[in-house]
């Protein structure tokens, strides 16, 4: 995974985590779960190696495939 990817792919944790403390905090103490959620995939994804966000993101896609094409070669 690229330095791009990962650069990507923290801004969005760190973005879902801020969003779901600012939920539980203005809208319902429930909000809280969007957090932990995050929190649980970022561990989750620390053991496994798989996230799930890199195939969402269309810089880590690029990343995928180029490195794929290399490999080939």
């Amino acid at each position: 995974m690229g330095k791009t990817c990962q650069l990507h792919i923290r801004r969005l944790g760190g973005s879902v985590v801020l969003i779901g403390i600012v939920l539980s905090l203005v809208v319902h103490p429930w909000g809280i779960g969007l957090s932990l959620f995050a929190a649980l995939n970022m561990i989750q994804s620390s053991f496994t190696e798989v996230c799930p966000a890199k195939q969402l993101l269309p810089a880590c896609e690029s990343v995928e495939a180029a490195a794929e094409v290399g490999q080939a070669g």
